[in-house]
């Protein structure tokens, strides 16, 4: 059985009912921490993600300023793309030197061979938990291939996506290649002491419900399928019929689903055939409010999901709906914390 160094998360895996529960933020360690910009003065951002002591520095960052209960691996989901030999640089928005498309499918490396390139990764997970106390967890995290495709493809996982999905039958071959990548990407943080792996599939909602099932899921479930109950799942714009399927189910290999602030959480919670832990999911942009009325919105999404008893509330994961946003007031991601930990107790 795994270890899990923060007990309200091992409680939150297990739905083991619990008054408190643990919090993390996606892009926690980030552009609108004042750590994170002092670091990033010195660094490049590609700096940031392969210095594996400098990427420890980083994730400790939100966990000494913030207290978050969980740290995840400070890193960038596009990195398996460079390593397959699409190069990749960041200027910063990032940026390949070709695109996918039919007549470029075949400049694709070997994924065995391409995924030595992810190493860093476990050097920083091994930094990062030496760095961190003892009684925080540590994550990982991955893109999934749909959004990995995308940007091969598109140039970025936002928009409409119109070339991405012109090319399903070129996905399906993409997919092959990137799900036996991902599978070797996240053995190389699990060996190296992430204690569950996100798959963050940013680009998931940007499919109706049945191209979602048809194309997305059958990978996320090959994936899941390697490592039970030690993946997590989220999804940016999907919707409740995205997830009629046995793969968000309590049977499933999954350890946990996030969801974001489109779904009403406390239904979520609800449900009884569930996997372990439900993340999420405080619209994240209502924490550019002023630090009064944010804290209004604060008290109303709490008093929603308070309205379960901690039996029906276990397994949550308190969180946003998606990342901390850049300039994010952090007076209001610090009052996130503490005010959770003061309600729910």
């Amino acid at each position: 059985m795994m270890k899990i160094a923060n007990k309200r998360f091992e409680n939150a895996i297990h739905s083991i009912p619990q008054a408190t529960p643990p919090v993390w933020f996606m892009r926690q360690a980030g552009r609108y921490h004042e750590h994170y910009q002092k670091l990033r003065a010195k660094y490049s951002f590609i700096e940031l993600c392969k210095k594996p002591e400098i990427a420890a520095e980083v994730a400790l960052g939100p966990i000494e300023d913030f207290d978050f209960d969980i740290s995840i691996l400070f890193s960038d989901l596009l990195f398996p793309l460079d390593c397959l030999g699409m190069g990749l640089d960041y200027n910063p928005a990032p940026s390949l030197e070709w695109q996918l498309r039919p007549e470029t499918m075949s400049q694709l490396k070997d994924p065995i061979t391409a995924v030595k390139g992810m190493e860093f990764q476990a050097e920083a997970v091994i930094k990062t938990r030496e760095r961190l106390p003892e009684d925080k967890s540590l994550i990982g995290f991955v893109g999934g291939p749909w959004t990995l495709f995308a940007y091969a493809v598109d140039g970025s996982h936002k928009g409409h996506l119109i070339e991405s999905k012109r090319y399903f039958e070129l996905y399906e071959k993409f997919a092959e290649i990137m799900t036996v990548f991902l599978i070797e990407n996240i053995k190389l943080q699990l060996d190296a002491g992430a204690e569950v792996v996100m798959v963050m599939d940013t680009a998931a909602g940007e499919l109706s419900p049945a191209l979602y099932l048809r194309h997305v899921l059958p990978h996320i479930e090959k994936i899941a399928e390697n490592f039970p109950k030690r993946l997590g799942y989220y999804s940016k714009g999907t919707t409740q019929d995205h997830y009629e399927h046995a793969l968000f189910s309590r049977e499933s290999n999954l350890a946990g689903v996030g969801f974001d602030h489109r779904f009403d959480l406390k239904k979520q919670l609800e449900n009884a055939n569930r996997p372990g832990f439900i993340q999420g999911n405080f619209d994240q942009t209502l924490l550019f409010l002023p630090h009064e009325a944010f804290k209004i919105e604060v008290e109303r999404f709490f008093t929603h999901i308070a309205k379960l008893s901690d039996q029906e509330r276990k397994g949550w994961v308190a969180g946003l709906g998606h990342g901390v946003l850049p300039k994010s007031p952090n007076e209001n991601v610090r009052y996130f914390v503490q005010r959770l930990r003061e309600f729910f107790k």
